[in-house]
């Protein structure tokens, strides 16, 4: 992506660590934190991870702690393995603190009065339940290529999987929520 004290974030094709330059991994995270948090905040969140911002936190520190995995120019695909495997952890810890009765008084922030921030607020809530009902691999592509934006290529890049699987992915989950989206609107008995 571009030169960072003395040192190259993305140098493409040659498959070097990070830390080869010999920049300091303080800095390094740093930056990555600057160029990718709000993406993997964003990804976690539509995963359906309550705890979003500190699971992205975690994301980052996992990240830091490896830093010497990290190969140049594949960071943001490193980031997303990890923020997967921290989401599928607390999707799994929530499910086990629900089934152990501790989130008994979670409950929704109040909204200003704006019945468009509440139109908002319901449809992201929709959004969330349907995108839950869907399973990991195939949320995980939807939401990517739908929310974030990303091309197939870039979320099969990012899922280490191939193309032609991101797109049967990708289209899997594209029936499966509009079936679910179907599902929930209200049926018009008087018009049939």
């Amino acid at each position: 992506m571009g030169d960072h004290k003395g040192f190259v974030l993305a140098s493409a094709a040659d498959e070097k660590p990070l830390v080869a330059s010999g920049a300091d991994s303080d800095v390094l995270i740093a930056t990555l934190l600057h160029l990718h948090f709000d993406f993997i905040w964003r990804l976690l969140k539509r995963l359906g991870v309550a705890e979003a911002e500190d699971a992205a936190q975690q994301v980052f520190t996992v990240a830091w702690k490896r830093i010497g995995d990290i190969t140049a120019g594949k960071e943001k695909a490193f980031l997303v393995g990890i923020a997967l495997n921290v989401g599928a952890d607390a999707r799994r810890a929530r499910q086990r603190r629900l089934e152990d009765g501790a989130e008994l008084d979670e409950l929704p922030a109040p909204l200003p009065d704006a019945s468009d921030l509440l139109d908002q607020r319901r449809a992201r809530v929709v959004l969330d339940e349907i995108l839950a009902t869907l399973t990991a691999e195939l949320r995980e592509a939807f939401v990517l290529f739908e929310v974030e934006q990303l091309k197939v290529r870039e979320v099969a890049e990012l899922l280490g999987i191939p193309p032609g699987t991101a797109a049967s992915r990708l289209r899997r989950a594209r029936e499966a929520f509009r079936a679910e989206l179907e599902r929930r609107q209200p049926t018009n008995k008087e018009g049939q």
